[in-house]
């Protein structure tokens, strides 16, 4: 963990003095694969086409920061997605798809302490959509999987703010946020696990890593490596 030190088992800090007051901030904003849920979806769609082991090697890479083009990684992930069915993504959704530990009690706190709450996602509205709905978040940005004649075409749809959701898009939507309620990026916290993830955890004033690749907990003020996300309540009162 480099220059972090030990708070608590499993929690490390960098750059930090707790505690913090969760009410000193406005902004919220989550990443949802492997951060609020437990699976990457696209590589649960793939189980379905036979393809996971493929899919899967992809998005590992990407989230190492390996494959510098987030946009292309994922492109690349969606066209081998043509043709399974639309119905496969409600049964990854009912039968696969977990909140993780701690989720529901952090974001509750974020809301309760008067948060704006965000779900940023490089994955796809299909499961976003659910998830703020389940989770009652704010707002949410994520992509949008093309669909003909009940299957996946391999492509996404372009959205009126652009392509795809990647590090850039989650950067921008995070301070979009920030300057609606007139409040500086250093009163927005940031939480993810993957390389698409840093650069709205970079622009927040506080960066929380769970579970996450070791160039992201590198970087974060707070990484959480043991237990779930509510130990992040243990700096942030």
């Amino acid at each position: 963990m480099g220059d972090a030190v030990e708070y608590a088992p499993g929690l490390w800090l960098r750059g930090v003095v707790p505690p913090l007051r969760l009410a000193d901030f406005r902004v919220a904003a989550f990443d949802m694969d492997s951060t609020l849920i437990s699976i990457e979806c696209v590589d649960e769609i793939a189980d379905w086409a036979g393809r996971k082991a493929e899919v899967a090697a992809i998005t590992e890479a990407a989230m190492r920061g390996e494959i510098a083009d987030y946009k292309e990684s994922l492109r690349r992930r969606v066209a081998l997605l043509k043709g399974v069915p639309e119905a496969a993504l409600l049964a990854v959704y009912e039968q696969r798809l977990r909140l993780n530990p701690g989720v529901e009690r952090f974001v509750g706190a974020c809301k309760t302490a008067g948060l704006r709450t965000l779900l940023v996602s490089g994955g796809f509205t299909f499961f976003s959509d659910r998830v703020r709905d389940r989770l009652g978040i704010d707002e949410t940005r994520s992509n949008v999987l093309e669909i003909a004649n009940g299957a996946l075409t391999g492509r996404m749809v372009d959205q009126p703010w652009g392509d795809i959701c990647d590090g850039a898009e989650k950067r921008r939507t995070l301070l979009e946020a920030c300057a609606r309620l007139r409040a500086e990026p250093a009163r927005a916290l940031a939480v993810g696990d993957g390389a698409n993830d840093l650069p709205m955890m970079e622009a927040a004033g506080l960066s929380i890593a769970f579970h996450a690749k070791p160039a992201v907990r590198a970087r974060a003020n707070i990484a959480i490596t043991q237990g779930g996300l509510d130990r992040a309540l243990e700096i942030l009162r």
